[in-house]
């Protein structure tokens, strides 16, 4: 009486698997073409042939991708990309009101806001059968560069002094803030049944590149405002703001290669 229940489940999971895959008899990309992985983390192949310069972008909307094929064949400068998007710089500080009023003190400088974090690269699996590269194979899994931070803002001047008052003071400038963190380099598995050595061709025909993002520079302190100037005192300049600091990288990629 559980049968019929228990086989749509089936059929439904059978089908929810095969619409979350590429599956293609033979994929073949001309000189200089780029070919996108879209809607799906999975890339199945009978053939794969990657004529020079031409390039597979990776799902970043997934954390991990996988390619199977049977039969591939590199040209020169090929490329497999999921690199990490590089992080947003943070915005600037608003800058400090001056004043008209006299003797009055200029208003602060805003901080600078944060960098952006760069992206994570994606992680890839590879899993192949027979594998020619008649030029070179670059995988780029660098993650991405954290943002710069957020320039502090310019500190108000100081109102002008009269005979009774003192001038003002100028503000002080905003703190620059810090960088974004550099995003994870992408974990990097090869898998392949009839290779040749694939540490001997990791390095000079295989380039891989899964280097940790470069952490953001911190933003500048903003200025100091202007001194008010008067005839009994003048007013002291606005101390700059604290320089932001330079934020993490990220970490590198592990690399797993398993050969015939």
């Amino acid at each position: 009486m559980y049968r019929f229940p228990l086989l749509a489940l089936s059929l439904i999971f059978i089908f929810s698997i095969s619409w979350s895959q590429i599956r293609l008899t033979k994929l073949v990309l001309d000189q200089k073409e780029a070919y996108p992985i879209l809607g799906t983390d999975i890339l199945v192949v009978d053939t794969l042939i990657m004529r020079d310069s031409s390039a597979l972008i990776l799902n970043p909307m997934k954390n991990d991708n996988f390619i199977h094929a049977r039969i591939t064949s590199f040209g020169k400068g090929c490329q497999i990309i999921g690199r990490g998007k590089n992080g947003g710089m943070g915005k600037h500080g608003a800058r400090g009101l001056s004043q008209s009023a006299p003797c009055r003190n200029g208003f602060s400088g805003k901080d600078g806001s944060l960098g952006e974090r760069g992206n994570d690269a994606t992680n890839l699996s590879l899993y192949l059968t027979v594998l020619n590269i008649h030029g070179s194979l670059t995988i780029d899994l660098n993650g991405g560069d954290g943002g710069s931070g957020g320039k502090g803002g310019q500190g108000g001047d100081g109102g002008s002094g009269t005979r009774v008052c003192a001038a003002g003071n100028g503000g002080d400038g905003g703190n620059g803030a810090i960088g974004g963190d550099g995003g994870n380099g992408g974990a990097l598995s090869i898998n392949c049944k009839q290779c040749p050595d694939l540490h001997l061709l990791i390095g000079e025909k295989i380039i891989i590149k899964n280097y940790g993002g470069f952490g953001g520079v911190g933003g500048d302190g903003g200025s100091g405002g202007q001194a008010g100037l008067g005839p009994v005192r003048d007013g002291k300049n606005g101390k700059r703001g604290i320089e932001g600091v330079r934020a993490v990288q990220g970490k590198t990629g592990l690399i797993s290669v398993i050969g015939n």
